[in-house]
């Protein structure tokens, strides 16, 4: 073999690991550039995975609660508004309302109109803003400005189921007895009430859960005096 012919093929040689050099950086790059996108993807998705779960993620308080008997440890179920309480729940929270929002005292008067609120639907809170104005004449706040104090007392509630089958009405008998600023005796007078409620979601305000952790809503109220049956016999009696 010649000089030259030896010398053409070690350029030979050369050139053919020169390309497949640069063949393996193609394949290289190539595959390189595919585990980039593929991760690319995978962080792309893991992503968009979480903000779909965002919404998901709450923090939920709970209460444990440990029997003293049996020591056994539970945990308290928490109400969403979902099912119909007993009736003796929805009782009690007729008679706290009455108590609370049929009542005066120039002490505690800014702190019951909250509570009250707290109770009521958006259309009963209007109504409630509108008795309570000052420039409403018939105010509390006009009415007993000379610092008389009024309480309720319940003394009955009764239900009312629809022809529909509906059970969202009650009505309830109270008592409101009114001390005027430096008597000791009060004047008392009978009020019958009727009320629309229902239940709905509980509040997430803590202050408004606190006074209403059930979420009961008063749609609509009407009070009136009550016409006592002895009061009723006389009338009738001297109109004879």
């Amino acid at each position: 073999m010649s000089a030259s012919q030896a010398l053409q093929d070690y350029f030979r040689e050369a050139d053919s690991w020169d390309a497949d050099k640069a063949a393996a950086l193609r394949r290289s790059a190539v595959v390189a550039w595919r585990v980039a996108a593929a991760g690319w993807v995978c962080a792309i998705a893991g992503a968009a995975a979480i903000v779909a779960l965002t919404p998901l993620k709450r923090v939920e308080p709970f209460v444990m609660r440990v029997d003293n008997t049996t020591g056994i440890v539970d945990v308290v179920p928490i109400y969403a508004g979902g099912a119909a309480p007993e009736e003796a729940v929805t009782r009690y929270f007729l008679s706290h309302y009455i108590t609370v929002c049929e009542r005066f005292n120039f002490a505690t008067a800014e702190s019951d109109y909250d509570e009250c609120g707290a109770f009521h639907s958006a259309q009963r809170n209007q109504a409630w803003y509108a008795q309570w104005t000052a420039s409403n004449p018939a105010s509390p706040l006009n009415v007993y400005k000379d610092g008389s104090v009024v309480r309720a007392q319940v003394t009955a509630v009764s239900f009312f189921t629809r022809s529909s089958g509906l059970s969202d009405l009650a009505q309830v008998r109270y008592l409101k007895a009114v001390r005027h600023t430096g008597g000791a005796d009060e004047t008392f007078s009978h009020w019958v009430a009727t009320v629309q409620y229902a239940y709905g979601v509980p509040a997430k305000d803590p202050k408004t859960r606190r006074w209403n952790p059930l979420g009961f809503k008063v749609l609509d109220f009407r009070a009136e005096p009550e016409v006592s049956i002895e009061a009723a016999s006389g009338k009738d009696s001297r109109h004879e």
